[in-house]
């Protein structure tokens, strides 16, 4: 079977090189593709929060890994890909957890997308409190150790 998807939007700021942490004070603009109509954002802003899912366009498909220590350091456990996030993934998808700052026509200005400069957007979806967590969230001590300059 084979999927094909193309952009709805176009991820601008001021990264233009993937890396690992301070992704904190990064703001991105969102704007539509030109085939995408405006009304599209129509009242977006009534949400504090989207789910963005984009195409990691920049990763080398000869990196595709299955497994491996997060970041390579030998400190932290050999993990299957679907135990961590990295751009490395079979389908180069990625999904971030954003906070919506500002809708302007065509675009929408958010925070805490680990997206570099150019990078096409599959689908935005608002955040609905009913599909959020149930229970607890369980994970490995590691990942707060990884995380812990991510946002800075």
């Amino acid at each position: 079977m084979e999927i094909k998807m193309k952009p709805v939007a176009i991820v601008h700021n001021s990264r233009i090189e993937a890396s690992d942490d301070f992704w904190g004070s990064v703001i991105s603009e969102i704007t539509l593709e030109d085939d995408i109509p405006t009304e599209a954002f129509n009242n977006i802003e009534q949400f504090s929060h989207l789910e963005i899912i984009y195409y990691f366009d920049q990763a080398d498909n000869a990196s595709l890994v299955y497994s491996g220590r997060p970041r390579g350091n030998p400190a932290y456990p050999e993990m299957g890909i679907f135990g961590q996030r990295k751009k490395d993934r079979p389908n180069h998808i990625g999904l971030c957890m954003i906070e919506l700052l500002e809708h302007n026509g065509r675009a929408i200005k958010v925070k805490y997308l680990d997206a570099i400069d150019g990078t096409p957007v599959l689908d935005i979806k608002p955040v609905f409190r009913e599909f959020n967590k149930r229970g607890e969230t369980n994970q490995p001590e590691w990942v707060a150790d990884l995380m812990k300059e991510y946002w800075l």
